[in-house]
């Protein structure tokens, strides 16, 4: 997956204003567009021109529909919005907080400006990719049912975030990475729904796609599991901690190492 491009504010407002204008005339009968039509054309017909093109009366037609609907100017819009991203990057804004490995981990070094492409799979997908997306992440998140990619790329697109969420319909069994990744984020009930053969063989294809340095978690695994141990041997020559996470839950983390000649730089 090739890193998206980040749209500049000036072209998420355009978008915005786009997508009101839109709204607004999908959601009126047609002979009051048509009224708007006919009062574009004469406040054109009133102004000095050389012809009265299409292009010209949709245009108006647009400006007049800003103007009734009273749409905010780009400053205005800028404000607000710059103040929507700094509450979409708090960890509490999406029901985690600070201490939270996910927040420690991958959010921080997003938030320090490092990019990051990430895969997010299993429960809590949705809160997980949002989280991350909103700190500069690239994430992929992979659902099972088409209404579950819809809820999350609704989701995005209304916190301005489809630009860097990426909604899949498969499973994490029939996933393969097209890009390095920098991180993955995975909760235990999606790897124990694979057989141990399976599950080895999706941890190693993530292991082998994932830069070093990266971090993989493991999230919701129930105290005193013997999943730990599996996860331990299934990672080993990885930095591997196990945390306390909220409940009787754990969290599996693992560090992939970095390569001796790349250390030594």
């Amino acid at each position: 997956m090739a890193t998206r491009t980040a749209r500049s504010l000036h072209h998420e407002y355009e978008l915005f204003i786009e997508q009101e204008i839109e709204n607004y005339k999908e959601s009126v009968a047609r002979p009051a567009l048509l009224a708007i039509g006919d009062e574009a054309a004469t406040r054109l017909a009133a102004e000095p021109q050389f012809a009265l093109t299409e292009m010209l009366l949709c245009e108006e037609v647009d400006r007049i529909i800003f103007r009734r609907l009273r749409l905010p100017a780009y400053n205005t819009w800028r404000r607000k919005r710059l103040k929507l991203h700094q509450e979409l990057r708090r960890p509490e804004h999406w029901g985690l907080n600070a201490n939270d490995a996910l927040v420690r981990t991958i959010g921080s070094s997003a938030e320090n400006g490092v990019g990051s492409y990430v895969l997010v799979a299993g429960e809590s997908a949705q809160r997980s990719a949002l989280f991350l997306a909103a700190n500069g992440c690239d994430v992929t998140t992979l659902e099972s049912e088409e209404e579950s990619v819809q809820r999350v790329m609704e989701a995005a697109i209304q916190a301005g975030l489809a630009e860097r969420v990426h909604a899949v319909a498969t499973e994490l069994a029939e996933w393969t990475p097209d890009a390095p990744l920098h991180a993955v984020v995975c909760s235990h009930s999606a790897l124990s729904d694979l057989s141990p053969r399976e599950r080895a063989r999706v941890i190693a294809v993530l292991q082998s796609a994932t830069r070093d340095g990266g971090v993989h978690l493991v999230e919701t695994i129930a105290a005193g599991s013997a999943a730990i141990d599996e996860l331990r041997a299934t990672y080993r020559g990885w930095a591997v901690s196990v945390e306390p996470a909220r409940g009787d839950a754990q969290v599996f983390l693992a560090r992939k190492e970095q390569a001796l000649d790349q250390v030594s730089h």
